[in-house]
């Protein structure tokens, strides 16, 4: 979803609690990277991998100039063949340590071997961010472990995927900017409409 869909959308949206809720958990994923330098670990389920959140937040990380946004994606059938930002298994959780911040994306079941290495990671002083559904008891544990949580309940207007696209491009539009030289509007116009048309990353 480019930035123009994403504008469309919160039009929509407007006058609904959505814009509020993405915008207040990106601020607070961008409160809890920036401080720290980065340090972003993002982790789905057995049954899910958060592709799509990953490659948007690099986007809006190098958009944004905000590097600290850009996540290390943990896999759970993560391969040492696989190419190196593809080959970071679920070892690196318990490696976690205060400064750092997991994201923890659950549209199903996290499973309980997920859930301990989350609860040791925050036992360890990592931040845990937790953004899913509320179908099962396993996302409900990982809620109350959490210490930002965004929901999306049964019959909400939005889906989790569109929820993941409105906190990624708030995470990046929330972030200041470090400080420029004066620019003129026609080089801010055409670094837009180069974002815009630019084509989807490679390799997610």
């Amino acid at each position: 979803m480019d930035a123009v869909r994403v504008a469309l959308l919160r039009e929509v949206l407007a006058g609904t609690e959505w814009l509020g809720a993405t915008r207040s958990f990106a601020g607070a994923l961008r409160g809890s990277v920036v401080p720290h330098g980065g340090g972003l670990l993002l982790v789905g389920t057995p049954g899910y991998e958060p592709w799509h959140l990953a490659a948007h937040l690099v986007d809006e990380a190098a958009w944004s100039g905000t590097p600290e946004l850009a996540p290390t994606l943990v896999r759970h059938g993560a391969r040492p063949s696989d190419p190196a930002h593809l080959a970071v298994g679920l070892g690196r959780l318990a490696a976690a340590r205060r400064g750092e911040t997991l994201l923890v994306v659950t549209p199903d079941d996290p499973g309980a071997g997920l859930l301990e290495r989350v609860h040791d990671a925050r036992r360890a002083g990592a931040t845990v961010l937790a953004l899913g559904t509320d179908r099962e008891p396993g996302e409900r544990e990982l809620a109350a472990m959490a210490h930002e949580t965004l929901t999306v309940p049964d019959g909400a207007e939005l889906d989790l995927d569109t929820v993941q696209h409105l906190v990624s491009a708030s995470a990046g539009e929330n972030a200041v900017p470090p400080p420029r030289g004066r620019r003129r509007f026609r080089d801010r116009l055409s670094r837009l409409a180069d974002h815009l048309t630019a084509p989807p990353p490679s390799g997610w």
